[in-house]
């Protein structure tokens, strides 16, 4: 095994050993024993611990940015993708709060150990909240004179519904109803209102 062991399959292992044990008792010994090597062969592809961890987490967060950037139709308005693209991610953080809460607490532990991730993570997602935008500036569908500058305003305003802060909320039953409000006042917005750029200029 250790002769075919590649980062891939160590990381494969570490993700199960994490839903097992919990982030908190997960160790690289126990990575190791579920690969049937030694631990010395893990780190021999991961240096220390941290490594391994955020190389996991990173993992995990590329898997949420192919699946976000899947809920982008070509053929539908920009207004209807970023509907669409925000309801998929708020989806997909209630599943995993209420479907697999042990995932979901060991996530949020995983991302908070690095800044350097979350930033990472976020810069993924705001930045395809930003190409949504630009596809409605380049159809005249939204006015904006800063792209960046509103889609992290965009992602500002809809946190409620997608920061695991607030997970503890998701399963009001009026989330959802809240959610469309928030979310038809953002359109609504981009289409008609102009955000002042950075420079303060209207």
């Amino acid at each position: 095994m250790a002769e075919t062991l590649t980062a891939e399959a160590i990381l494969a292992a570490t993700e199960e050993v994490l839903r097992r044990y919990g982030p908190a008792k997960a160790t690289v010994v126990d990575v190791a024993k579920a690969l049937g090597v030694s631990h010395g062969s893990v780190y021999r592809h991961f240096s220390t611990k941290a490594a391994l961890r955020e190389a996991v987490t990173r993992r995990w967060l590329d898997a949420i940015h192919v699946e976000m950037a899947s809920a982008l139709d070509p053929a539908a308005s920009a207004g209807d993708n970023l509907r669409a693209w925000l309801q998929r991610l708020f989806d997909k953080k209630r599943l995993s709060h209420s479907g697999e809460p042990e995932l979901f607490a060991t996530f949020k532990v995983l991302a908070s150990e690095s800044g350097a991730v979350l930033d990472y993570h976020l810069g993924h997602l705001v930045g395809q909240i930003a190409r949504i935008i630009q596809a409605g500036v380049d159809t005249a569908e939204f006015v904006t004179d800063d792209v960046d500058r509103t889609a992290q305003a965009v992602w500002d305003a809809t946190q409620v519904f997608h920061h695991p802060a607030h997970a503890q909320e998701w399963g009001n039953p009026h989330i959802q109803d809240a959610f469309d409000a928030v979310v038809s006042l953002v359109v609504d917005g981009l289409r008609y209102n102009r955000i002042p750029s950075a420079t303060g200029d209207a």
